[in-house]
């Protein structure tokens, strides 16, 4: 459904211009589906009107237009016709018809100044540019000047002329001093909107000799300087004492000159002025006044109130900014600047006239022969604009005669069009103050329906859920639509169909009788289409065994149910959430079909517990709480908690104090350690009790303090060392009196939810805390950077307040002050808080990806500006994704992945890529409100890596002396593979591997024969691939070669001994031996002598088994009966009682018992004798060492 959605909605811009007759109609290009339509010119791309160019680079006016057939392009300059073949340093991209005038080789911008029309022209008519006027930017210096050193009394007002040079662009004024610090201004000191530094009054501090005025050239980058300007502020006795020497003692001056005065303007002049603005321009207004002390400036609007979310104050309230000035703010403006000494006043009387803007701008128009139309171009101003239409560029007057149209002002009509009628309009609306042009075209077509929805699309929905048909459609005249569903019948409306503009067919509620074929159906004069696709309805997944709430204790197991019951073509997937995140990763929780087991629980499981089942068409969830509780406490103690206090009085009531008194219960055999005081407030939260205080054990009276305008009870809990007693019954109540509150509200906060507002949030007061009646807020704020004075509202007893129309991410002073009937609370802190963040306006720049290795990649980039990010920064974010080919594409999506790095990082590192990919990536910054605009894609491939192991390696068609492989290569080659490497050794019988043999094989074989093998022999194979960057994983393999048959023929000839009767008979003499030894064994031990292999034994001690010193620390002494194994071969000393080796070969050894089977010396067997040492690897045939029956037999013998 996914799929068939992204296909319709790629279809609806093209729908909605096809199907009106009068809109704005865009004719799609598609190769595919409209190859055969033509299309007039359309503009796509021009320069601005008023364009500036950079003198140090070449000139570059653009002028890109779309149609079929592709236009053909032409420009005039100054209104003449510009033959770019003439001028060798214009050339006219291909293509396109931008000019490009290649100043930098020769030639002066100042040569191509002028007024450029550029025209796009094919078969249908002509579209032309807006008039752009080229001119380069200027920097030009200051004029040199001779400035003399200022030198004037304390108090006196000042003005600095900046007067800087006319330059295009104007340039940007600042003051700075010969270090570049920007000199500092406030309310007493300015820089004015023309520039000039101003004074209200001076200080002796303002003593310097380095003012300099700076003019910034932002087009060309270029800063220039004023010469610099000396001012000396010398006090009334300083200039007595100067000029004491020229005058007389009776003029001298007095104190009077740096005497405080009231205010008087120093810009604007007078009493009034007028100001003129364009309509969406910034109005600045400006009033500087000079005074002692510094007057302060406000401003009103006489005839109205000034616009609040769109008017600013800069330059300390002396300069007025309203943002989007429309004809509504013309009006008459005051500012007036005050101090103690006087009020002054200053009316500025605003005009704002209006360049042409669009009320309805032309629409192209598609028509077929005979239909009718029209063309309105519709725009308004101050003064009212005059409209002109012309068509393929030339004044329509002029132009050959169409009796199909008729112009009636700002209207065009056409009647009966036919396809001679094709043709651009220009409609140019202007006044004193602009132009506008806009070109739209009337294209006359006759084409027969097309239905461009692909055939037999399949929509799923869910029951009882809408669904949408799409019906994408063209044709000239405007096809209309029907739609049909199965093979017959008659067109769907109704009630339960919803037929929309655009061809779609909506059912608001499907249901599983809405199964089945619908077919739509375009039909025009000039022809019919249909397309027919399919609708199938799914039932709905619903869960019908939830989880349910559980009460669990620590260490215990816990099980939640979650069934799901879905349709049965859909694929359910199960996830469950722990507080909507992720399960914990432990092996504690077990996900099965259809139930979540958490085994040992512990606190931190608590929490609720959600199971989400999944579709590709919808989803349902269901949650239950898990809540863990301790263990079942052990059985009581004898001893009991006291019984409840009782008797409980008031006495010495006071305002804010009362003494209560109580008499204590039972201690039930264990002493009251002691008293806690709760109390209910019966007026605010009636029914909750709070801990008031406590008191020791031995204590039954308590002074309480209390707080103003609560209606207590009190109740007394007695603690000993079992527990706490049930409360006691409640006192008699008791109503303070009211007072004013004494805290103010806790967590105050000013963040925005929203660009241009401040919510201010607060923890209120509990009524407890109240103190009184009638509690309130005052809630004030101000912003931090600004000297606005605090605004405040008084509001009910809640939690939050907003301010709206503030500027976007801007830091405030906030403060929040309780209040009741009685009085205000302390003056409360003050906090900061923050305006609405905004998403980002600006990508990071100058991204760079160096790679490390086949598997990693560093970023760089360049960090945005600190004031485009209109919010606090939370770091970069980085998008990357492996670039996959267009058959893949179209296969399945690219899976992107995403890094944040936090903060003001400007690297970071992807790790986990894989070898020898193409990637794609891009950087964005982040704040509060979320991502910026993604950076320009980088490009990176990775180097090749070592491959993983072949997938399969299997040995077939083994032969006497031969094996063949075959094998699949590596899943992950991350490479070019070179070659695969086979080694292999061949394996005896003991698994000792032989010789290691190497063979090489190209990298385009999957299979390959080894010759001149051994015969019957096991081979153990290595076999792995390689790339340029080295070797990968192997995998291995074992195989043997095949068995010679005829040397199996001949044993399988040769007789079995162990069914021959001599050998049996020959057994049978052995056993009885063994059985005559036993018995004498065992006559000789009961006369205590020594048996053979005793006696072997004292022959062959073996040094290794001598006993120990006790100072050793080690073992104490053996006993005579016990036997020690040697742990090496040849270790004891051969002795004539020695048996031979080849006289031990008959030992039952031989028969399967193994070294460790032995005779006891009471003729029993046993496993080993007590004190033997750990089991050995055998090492050839010693049993020679072993005492067994046949050795034992041998030595009697």
């Amino acid at each position: 459904m996914q799929k068939k959605k992204s296909l319709s909605a790629g279809r609806v811009p093209l729908i909605l211009f096809l199907c009106q007759i009068i809109s704005a109609l865009e004719v799609p290009l598609d190769p595919k589906l409209l190859e055969d339509l033509v299309q007039p010119p359309t503009i796509t791309q021009q320069s601005p009107k008023d364009y500036i160019i950079d003198p140090r680079e070449n000139i570059v006016i653009q002028c890109e237009a779309k149609g079929k057939p592709p236009p053909s392009f032409s420009w005039t300059r100054n209104g003449t016709h510009f033959d770019i073949d003439k001028d060798p340093l214009v050339t006219m991209s291909p293509g396109s018809g931008t000019l490009v005038i290649n100043i930098l080789s020769e030639g002066k911008a100042e040569t191509y100044e002028g007024i450029y029309q550029c025209t796009a022209r094919n078969e249908r008519g002509a579209a032309i540019s807006n008039n752009i006027v080229v001119r380069p930017s200027r920097s030009p210096l200051w004029t040199k000047e001779k400035l003399e050193p200022m030198t004037l009394q304390n108090g006196q007002p000042l003005v600095l002329p900046c007067r800087p040079p006319v330059g295009l662009p104007p340039p940007i004024i600042f003051w700075m001093d010969n270090s570049f610090q920007r000199l500092p201004q406030s309310e007493r000191v300015s820089q004015g909107l023309n520039g000039d530094l101003y004074f209200s009054n001076v200080l002796p501090e303002d003593t310097r000799e380095d003012y300099i005025c700076y003019a910034r050239f932002n087009h060309t980058q270029t800063i220039q300087q004023k010469q610099p300007i000396s001012v000396r502020v010398i006090s009334v006795d300083e200039l007595n004492d100067t000029i004491a020497a020229n005058l007389s003692d009776t003029e001298f001056y007095g104190a009077k000159s740096n005497k405080e005065r009231p205010p008087t303007f120093l810009t604007p002049e007078g009493n009034a002025s007028n100001k003129e603005e364009l309509r969406g321009n910034v109005l600045s207004l400006e009033c500087i006044a000079q005074g002692l002390p510094t007057p302060i400036i406000h401003w009103i609007k006489e005839d109205g109130t000034l616009p609040a979310n769109r008017t600013f104050y800069k330059n300390f309230r002396k300069t007025l900014q309203i943002l989007h000035v429309s004809e509504a703010d013309s009006g008459k403006y005051q500012c007036i600047a005050k101090n103690p000494f006087g009020v002054i006043h200053h009316t500025i009387s605003v005009t704002v006239k209006a360049a042409p803007y669009w009320i309805m701008a032309p629409r192209n128009l598609v028509l077929s022969p005979g239909e009718d139309g029209s063309l309105i171009c519709r725009a308004n101003g101050n003064p009212k604009p005059r409209i002109s239409w012309l068509t393929n560029g030339v004044p329509i007057e002029i132009a050959p005669d169409d009796p199909s149209r008729k112009i009636d002002g700002d209207t065009i009509i056409f009647s009966t069009v036919q396809e001679r009628s094709s043709a651009v309009y220009q409609c140019n609306a202007s006044n004193e103050y602009g132009y506008l042009l806009a070109n739209a075209f009337v294209n006359v077509l006759a084409e027969p329906p097309r239905i461009l929805t692909p055939a037999n699309t399949l929509y799923q929905v869910i029951a009882n859920r809408p669904a949408l048909l799409d019906c994408a459609f063209f044709g000239s005249p405007l096809p209309t639509i029907e739609w049909f569903k199965g093979a017959k019948g008659s067109a769907l409306r109704g009630d339960i169909y919803v037929l929309h503009e655009n061809g779609t067919l909506e059912i608001p509620v499907a249901q599983k009788d809405s199964t089945g074929t619908y077919t739509c159906v375009a039909r025009n004069k000039l022809g019919m289409a249909k397309n027919e696709v399919q609708l199938e309805i799914k039932d709905p997944t619903r869960i019908i065994k939830q989880p349910e709430y559980a009460v669990v204790q620590r260490g215990g197991t816990v099980t939640f149910e979650c069934q799901v019951k879905h349709d049965q073509t859909l694929i359910p997937t199960v996830r469950w959430l722990k507080d909507n995140g992720e399960l914990p990763n432990e092996d504690r929780f077990t996900v099965k079909k259809d139930h979540l087991v958490i085994t040992d629980v512990d606190d931190d499981d608590g929490g609720t517990y959600t199971c989400v089942a999944n579709t590709t068409l919808d989803n349902v969830s269901a949650s239950a709480v898990l809540s863990v509780v301790a263990p079942t406490p052990t059985p009581a103690p004898i001893y009991d908690v006291p019984n409840p206090p009782f008797d409980l009085e008031l006495t010495n009531r006071l305002d804010k104090s009362v003494q209560l008194s109580w008499t204590p219960g039972d201690n039930n055999n264990s002493p009251i350690t002691k008293f806690i005081i709760e109390y209910e407030d019966s007026m605010h939260e009636a029914g909750l009790w709070h801990h008031l205080t406590e008191v020791p054990g031995i204590q039954t009276t308590a002074q309480l303090k209390l707080s103003p305008h609560v209606n207590y009870s009190f109740r007394v809990v007695a603690v000993n060392n079992i527990g706490s007693s049930p409360p006691s019954e409640a006192s008699e109540q008791y109503l303070t009196k009211a007072a004013e509150p004494d805290k103010n509200p806790t967590n105050v906060e000013g963040l925005g939810s929203e660009p241009d507002n401040l919510v201010i949030t607060w923890k209120p007061l509990s009524g407890f805390d109240s103190n009184g009646p009638g509690l309130q807020y005052k809630v004030s704020w101000r912003q931090k950077d600004g000297d606005d004075d605090w605004t405040s509202v008084v509001v009910a007893n809640v939690s939050k307040y907003i301010v709206s129309g503030t500027p976007t991410f801007v830091p405030y002073l906030i403060k929040v002050q309780a209040l009741n009937e009685v009085g205000f609370a302390p003056e409360p802190a003050v906090v900061k808080g923050h305006s609405g963040e905004d998403l980002p306006m600006v990508a990071p720049g100058n991204v760079r990806v160096n790679v490390v290795n086949s598997t990693l990649a560093e970023v760089h980039w360049d960090p945005v500006p600190p004031k485009s990010i209109r919010g606090h920064l939370q770091g970069y974010r980085i998008y990357y994704w492996k670039t996959q080919s267009a058959p893949t594409r179209s296969r399945r999506h690219l899976e992107k992945k995403i890094l944040t790095f936090q903060g003001s990082k400007t690297h970071g590192m992807l790790p986990g890529l894989e070898p020898f990919s193409h990637y794609t990536l891009n950087v964005r910054v982040v704040n509060g409100k979320g991502e910026g605009p993604a950076s320009p894609d980088s490009v990176f491939n990775t180097p090749e890596g070592v491959p993983s192991a072949p997938s399969s390696l299997k040995i077939i068609n083994p032969t006497l002396d031969s094996l063949t492989l075959e094998w699949d290569p590596p899943n992950h080659p991350n490479g070019i593979l070179t070659e695969y490497t086979l080694k292999y050794q061949p394996i005896n019988n003991t698994h000792e591997l032989g010789p290691l043999i190497d063979v090489k094989i190209p990298a385009n074989k999957t299979r390959w024969t080894l010759k001149n093998l051994n015969v019957s022999t096991r081979y153990k194979f290595y076999f792995y691939a390689q790339t340029s960057a080295g070797s990968g994983s192997q995998i291995t393999e074992e195989a043997i070669t095949t068995v010679d048959e005829g040397k199996m023929a001949m044993a399988s000839r040769q007789v079995d001994i162990a069914t021959q009767g001599w050998f049996i008979g020959l057994m049978c003499a052995v056993a009885l031996l063994i059985l005559i030894l036993l018995i004498v064994c065992f006559i000789r031990r009961n006369k205590g002598g020594k048996y053979p292999v005793k006696e072997k034994e004292d022959a062959h001690a073996d040094p290794e088994i001598q006993p120990m010193k006790e100072d050793d620390g080690t073992f104490g002494e053996y006993s005579d009966g016990e036997y020690q194994r040697p742990s090496k071969k040849g270790s004891r000393t051969p002795s004539e009682r020695t048996v031979d080796k080849a006289g031990s070969d008959d030992s039952l050894v031989d028969y399967g018992e193994g070294v460790n089977g032995q005779f006891n010396e009471d003729g029993s067997f046993i496993g080993q004798y007590s004190g033997k040492k750990e089991k050995e690897p055998a090492e050839g045939n010693e049993s020679s060492e072993a005492p067994s029956p046949v050795n034992a037999m041998n030595s009697f013998v």
